[in-house]
């Protein structure tokens, strides 16, 4: 790869995740980031669940009023866990009479971080939440893919298999767990073409500023971290703004590098926070536009 094609800017687009807020402070916060990335116009934006549904309400407020506000298309997360069927499918109906037409479909997490029990009258996992969305409507559905493989599953081969029932069962697109070097999702991806599943499998980029707080939480979910990310971050306890500009630089690199195998794509968990992946954006060449809001 020549200086240049290394600097150029790119030809993707990205898509954003948030969290609802539980503070007004949150909230405002929050509002900010929306404001600072909408210009970038994303494909979609996406607002996550806390677990066992713990923020279901505010999920619910953020997505329509991103929905009525501020010009992006959102994507409501839906999850399995503590809701009836009957439940779930009311939210379903919600959104699809406001014109929500974008669902993230999981199984979800237990709320006491323990192990997973289906709902006695919910949707046992995500494949079960995908068939009954789509009887509720022809909704675009994102559903989650793991490079590295879920920590439940049984095996890489039996969690390929789930992601491949999820997009039978009618799934548009697959969003991966967070990764931090080119040849994991590479490797995933081989795997998963040769599955047979040909939808779009978007990387989900997880810009890291606090390296300690990501080392517990990848153990957690099984993502792998590797020992010169732990190199690059020694000694920044202390300085945000260098931790800052290391983030953007490796996961600046780390798009680059997937861009140049033909990923067109990016889904960038925010954590709520714009500067630093708008900073990442301009990189790769995602500049703003006219503005949404």
């Amino acid at each position: 790869m020549t200086v240049s094609e290394r600097i150029l800017p790119l030809d993707v687009s990205v898509s954003f995740e948030f969290f609802p807020p539980k503070t007004e402070k949150m909230q405002e916060q929050l509002w900010e980031s929306v404001t600072r990335l909408a210009p970038l116009k994303p494909g979609f934006v996406s607002v996550t669940y806390g677990a066992g549904g713990s923020t279901r309400e505010r999920t619910h407020e953020t997505v329509l009023r991103l929905k009525r506000e501020s010009g992006l298309a959102p994507a409501a997360h839906l999850t399995c866990v503590a809701a009836s069927k009957a439940e779930v499918d009311e939210v379903a109906r919600l959104y699809w009479q406001e014109g929500i037409r974008h669902i993230v479909a999981l199984r979800g997490d237990s709320p006491d971080g323990g192990t997973y029990a289906p709902h006695p009258d919910g949707y046992a996992y995500a494949v079960d939440l995908v068939h009954g969305l789509k009887k509720i409507g022809d909704f675009e559905i994102s559903v989650a893919a793991y490079p590295e493989t879920h920590p439940e599953a049984l095996s890489p081969e039996a969690d390929l298999d789930n992601l491949k029932r999820k997009i039978d069962a009618g799934a548009t697109r697959a969003i991966t767990q967070y990764f931090f070097e080119p040849a994991t999702y590479l490797r995933f991806l081989e795997r998963v073409r040769r599955a047979g599943i040909t939808v779009p499998i978007v990387p989900g980029i997880l810009p890291v500023t606090n390296f300690a707080q990501v080392v517990k939480f990848s153990k957690a979910c099984g993502a792998g971290v590797p020992g010169w990310m732990a190199d690059l971050f020694q000694g920044l306890d202390d300085d945000p703004d260098t931790r800052r500009l290391v983030a953007a630089t490796t996961t600046s690199e780390l798009c680059r590098a997937l861009a140049h195998e033909g990923v067109g794509h990016f889904h960038f968990y925010t954590l709520n926070r714009a500067d630093l992946v708008f900073a990442i954006c301009h990189i790769l060449g995602v500049r703003p536009k006219e503005s949404c809001l």
